[in-house]
């Protein structure tokens, strides 16, 4: 089933084309806002799933095309982000050790809204391309063996980055928790669609150009491994989100006026705009690129516009 929420935050299962309103079907789950009643639909799912598909089937389906789609979790609890967590295509020599971030959930937009670049000296803005799972049930010190059971579903996700704020050594949380800096949907994919998430295609294209494409099973730390490892450090709780990371080689500047498409296999397509009051640019050059010329980890320079050198 794919879950969204759409227009003035009603929720709605995707078939095809067009969306079917099922709020109705679940307006009783106990909720103070309606961005968290989704929430309450996942730590409930077992008893209202019928309910709702019975309301997808009986409803009038309406064209996606004529909505706005939000947000299919506007306000997680957690939003855990896996870190270096894919083999860069077989090219680092070692698995690296697993690691994660915190990204605020004010960051979070949904399809069709822009991610709008900060007045800031980023030496470039970024965004990462990844597949991410929505906790179903919580999940404390769970085995590999149990993690699965924990998975809702499954949505995409970029993972926005103001890289190399000042000072040095202390930038990590303001360069990933700007405000439109997470960016998911278009809708939650519920995990019993998918047989085998560790095999699924992942294209980002900024302005119709590819400029990432992998996929899921160059992960480092599979998805059991790293629902495992997070839920030892705390408590995942339902409708959090664990982003499951990227494989960096693709990664490009964003830039004023960029249109941004990110494609996971099975889960759906998430389009969003980039904004930059300042249209500060910066050439498109891959970290891919950097590395054959013999520049590995170097950041494209800034060209024009505030803080550029």
């Amino acid at each position: 089933m794919k879950l969204c929420y759409f227009n003035d935050y009603r929720l709605g299962v995707i078939i095809g084309d067009g969306v079917v309103d099922v709020t109705n079907a679940v307006k009783d789950i106990p909720h103070l806002d309606a961005r968290d009643l989704i929430i309450g639909l996942i730590a409930r799912w077992d008893a209202y799933k019928d309910k709702v598909a019975k309301a997808a089937q009986d409803g009038t389906s309406v064209p996606l095309k004529g909505v706005r789609l939000r947000p299919p979790v506007p306000r997680p609890g957690n939003i855990v982000c896996m870190a270096v967590n894919y083999m860069e295509n077989g090219t680092l020599k070692e698995k690296p050790q697993i690691n994660a971030f915190h990204k605020a959930a004010t960051a979070v937009i949904g399809d069709g809204d822009t991610m709008v670049l900060p007045d800031v000296p980023a030496s470039i803005f970024e965004g990462e391309a990844e597949l991410a799972l929505i906790i179903g049930k919580p999940a404390t010190r769970v085995s590999q063996a149990e993690a699965m059971k924990h998975i809702f579903g499954y949505t995409c996700f970029i993972d926005g980055s103001a890289r190399g704020l000042p000072p040095p050594g202390n930038v990590f949380f303001q360069m990933k928790s700007r405000d439109t800096f997470a960016p998911i949907g278009p809708c939650i994919v519920t995990a019993d669609e998918i047989a085998d998430p560790q095999n699924l295609d992942i294209t980002l294209t900024n302005n119709g150009v590819v400029m990432q494409k992998f996929n899921t099973s160059d992960m480092a730390h599979n998805i059991p491994r790293c629902i495992e490892w997070v839920s030892s450090i705390h408590t995942l709780q339902p409708g959090d989100i664990i982003a499951t990371g990227t494989n960096h080689r693709g990664l490009n500047s964003f830039m004023d006026g960029d249109k941004i498409e990110l494609t996971v296999e099975k889960v759906g397509t998430l389009r969003f705009n980039v904004k930059d009051e300042l249209k500060r640019t910066w050439a498109r050059t891959t970290r891919l690129q950097h590395k054959e010329k013999g520049a590995e980890g170097a950041h494209t320079p800034q060209l024009t516009g505030k803080y550029a050198k």
